[in-house]
């Protein structure tokens, strides 16, 4: 059993607020971390149990007297009936920690909570276990400071460990019992046949399949709807509903670019990434880490892992992530802007046991942006920081 770095943050938000809603993608564990918090203390319901969910959405007051508060209810997009009973409850109760509300489709669920429970419910998101926690280490949201390097240091894996870690890919059972093949195959069906018809309105399994795979292998590039459409047959209006509908589901993330009014020459398509580098290795046929490793996607599923390692830091401990790239039509680029304190930071991702200060070659762009720069960063497989300039530092991806 791993210990989740949310768990702090959840323990603390559910003393300020009525409601808590944990979000995330199917299997990530949302029911055992909510479960672990409350430690017998709360009753539970599952709407997946079509009883349950049928009671719900027929006939919410009396669910509600049902299952009783204080209480988790699991799968709650299924019966957004329950938001408006949920909200005369709070209301009349005026008391905080009365209800844990989990939801694998995100963006589903925002209507009902934006018209209903606005003001009484704190969002929460959670991926698969994260590099640090797999270790059993704490985490603290990444920065390319000095501060953070210190108290993030440790030991390096071997090249093969870290492909071998980006093929298994970060759902606990996964990690837990080693059935990779077995439940990505049972995933994607159970996605396929229940999630995608049933709350995402799609019902061209077939296509949709291909359109997934077709994701995946474009996993850390910029997105382009049109070759996208064109290689899964389906016209571009199709595939921007299909890729809202990955993104509801947790499943994929669009990095937007960075822009400022002081120029108009930067590239305005986002760069999308695959939130589970196993989950995108499955759909992708690589049969092996070192296939992997050694194959066309390498370098791409690399900046993947480390995109979603930033990510988790900052959604684990309970904070809003204000990513961007850069782009500009001269073709310099920067991986990833983080957007903190009124200050950029600039983080480069490379497969690269020995970068250079060519690694870090277009952060001096930013200068023409309005916002301070702060430090930089080449996140990359040396084994221990090493600077490479006054700026810019070179960070084992084994911090994380």
């Amino acid at each position: 059993m791993y210990t989740r770095i949310l768990t702090r943050t959840i323990q603390r938000v559910s003393k300020q607020f009525p409601i808590l809603m944990l979000t995330g993608p199917r299997q990530v564990g949302k029911t055992t971390l909510f479960e672990m918090c409350a430690e017998g203390a709360r009753n539970y319901v599952t709407l997946d149990d079509m009883d349950a969910r049928s009671l719900a959405q027929r006939d919410p007051k009396l669910f509600l007297q049902t299952y009783t508060y204080p209480l988790i209810i699991d799968e709650v997009q299924y019966a957004p009936q329950l938001f408006s009973a949920i909200k005369i409850i709070v209301d009349r109760e005026k008391k905080n920690g009365l209800f844990w509300l989990t939801g694998s489709q995100k963006y589903a669920l925002m209507k009902g909570v934006t018209e209903s429970l606005a003001g009484r419910v704190a969002i929460l998101d959670l991926l698969g276990l994260s590099q640090s926690e797999r270790e059993g280490r704490d985490s603290q949201p990444f920065l390319p400071t000095k501060n953070w390097v210190e108290a993030n240091r440790a030991d390096a894996p071997s090249l093969q460990d870290i492909y071998k870690r980006i093929w298994e890919g970060s759902f606990p059972r996964v990690c837990e019992s080693g059935e990779r093949d077995i439940f990505y195959h049972s995933y994607i069906q159970t996605y396929l046949q229940r999630d995608v018809p049933d709350v995402l309105g799609v019902h061209n399994a077939v296509s949709f399949y291909k359109f997934l795979s077709a994701i995946a292998a474009r996993t850390g590039q910029m997105l382009n709807y049109t070759d996208l459409a064109r290689d899964v047959g389906i016209d571009n209006k199709t595939a921007k509903a299909w890729l809202s509908v990955l993104q509801t589901s947790g499943l994929v993330y669009l990095l937007e670019p960075y822009y400022a009014n002081v120029t108009k020459r930067l590239i305005k398509a986002p760069k999308i990434y695959f939130l589970d580098t196993g989950l995108c290795c499955y759909l992708t046929k690589w049969p092996t880490p070192e296939s992997l490793e050694a194959g066309a996607m390498s370098g791409a599923i690399l900046e993947t892992y480390l995109f979603i390692e930033i990510l988790k830091s900052y959604w684990h401990n309970g904070l809003e992530a204000h990513f961007y790239y850069y782009r500009d039509a001269d073709k310099r680029e920067i991986d990833l802007l983080i957007d903190s304190g009124n200050m950029l930071y600039p983080i480069e991702f490379k497969k690269t046991a020995t970068p250079s200060h060519t690694a870090s070659q277009h952060f001096h762009v930013l200068q023409q942006l309005s916002k301070e720069v702060g430090p930089g960063a080449v996140l990359c497989l040396v084994e221990k920081a090493i600077p490479l300039s006054e700026t810019v530092m070179a960070i084992p991806l084994s911090y994380l």
